[in-house]
């Protein structure tokens, strides 16, 4: 399925025709949604804390959760105790908002907050339910809120939002699910306070909005690699030349698998559904070849593991020039919200 999506999304195969009236179904409902919103008759809550969102207008991955590192670090440095919502996608349900620790199950809470917590250091809260979830952070002493993946929660409101494109997909073929892979119309770009593109915007800017024309570019960067268990960490230009076995089971495996070749690395791909419950039998493949993967999958595997397994950690790198009068815009924002609670 995720192949024929792809190839309907983002290669121009002509099957989207088909789903077009479900897509018509989609728009109908999302626009009633937002207007019951609007309308006050779905209640919204304000949270007596700054609530940033860090999401995204697309299926599937596009780099929200590095981004949220990334600007969690950053608000700390500024002198912000920082929280973050999650819904724990990939975690069991719960009827009650669950904190979240680098020992906590990813089974139970989600593999995505685990990482959050083990990059950030901040507090993590996951519940399919945003409002108790920024509540009980609010307890915890938190002075801003980072919702990851929540530019369709409308019941949460914001202060601040940042939508996360993927360079190399885009937005596809730009229809709506299920004919294409937008979450919202395009329009919805020009009401955010920044767009973020992960990689660069390619070779057709002139067919791109003015709103994606104008976006920041990041990248993401893999340095060194470390065993799963902890016993070596080396730099990845130590794996080049070599064949590996690559395990991803992430919104976008294919960013993954380009990013080790870029270091000259023979890669054999293993693709997963975006959250799979990996287990050791999925990496065994008969072989002495290395197997990587990216953090979000190691954090769902036993550290005591073989030599042989390794995760391969990236870090957001952009322009400061960039970044930093748009970080000083946030800080503005968040203290003059802080200032008048």
């Amino acid at each position: 399925m995720y192949k024929w999506l792809h190839r309907v999304w983002y290669e121009g195969a002509s099957y989207y025709q088909m789903l077009l009236p479900l897509s018509g179904l989609y728009w109908l409902i999302i626009t009633l949604r937002r207007c019951l919103y609007g309308l006050g008759i779905f209640g919204r809550h304000r949270a007596i804390v700054p609530v940033i969102i860090v999401g995204n207008i697309t299926a599937g991955g596009t780099g929200k959760t590095p981004v949220t590192i990334w600007l969690a670090g950053e608000l700390r440095k500024r002198g912000f105790t920082v929280g973050i919502v999650s819904r724990g996608y990939g975690g069991s349900k719960s009827s009650t908002s669950m904190r979240v620790d680098t020992a906590s199950d990813p089974d139970v809470v989600g593999d995505e907050p685990v990482l959050l917590a083990k990059r950030t250091g901040c507090t993590v809260v996951v519940d399919s339910n945003r409002v108790r979830a920024a509540q009980m952070l609010v307890d915890d002493g938190v002075n801003v809120i980072i919702a990851d993946d929540g530019l369709q929660h409308y019941r949460l409101e914001r202060t601040y939002e940042i939508c996360v494109i993927d360079g190399a997909r885009g937005l596809g073929n730009r229809f709506l699910l299920p004919a294409g892979p937008l979450r919202e119309t395009i329009d919805r770009l020009s009401e955010v306070d920044q767009v973020l593109i992960n990689g660069r915007k390619g070779d057709k800017v002139a067919e791109l909005t003015a709103v994606e024309q104008n976006a920041i570019e990041f990248e993401l960067v893999a340095r060194e690699i470390t065993r799963l268990n902890g016993s070596l960490t080396r730099p990845i230009e130590g794996f080049s030349g070599t064949t590996v076995h690559a395990v991803a089971a992430i919104g976008n495996p294919a960013r993954f698998f380009d990013m080790l070749r870029a270091h000259g690395i023979q890669v054999i791909e293993h693709a997963f559904q975006d959250h799979a419950r990996l287990s050791a039998s999925d990496l065994r493949f008969g072989d002495d070849f290395e197997v990587l993967m990216t953090e979000k999958d190691a954090v769902k595997l036993d550290a005591t593991s073989s030599d042989k397994y390794w995760t391969v950690p990236v870090d957001l790198e952009i322009d400061p020039v960039l970044s930093s009068p748009w970080l000083e815009q946030i800080e503005s924002r968040l203290r003059g919200e802080l200032e008048h609670q």
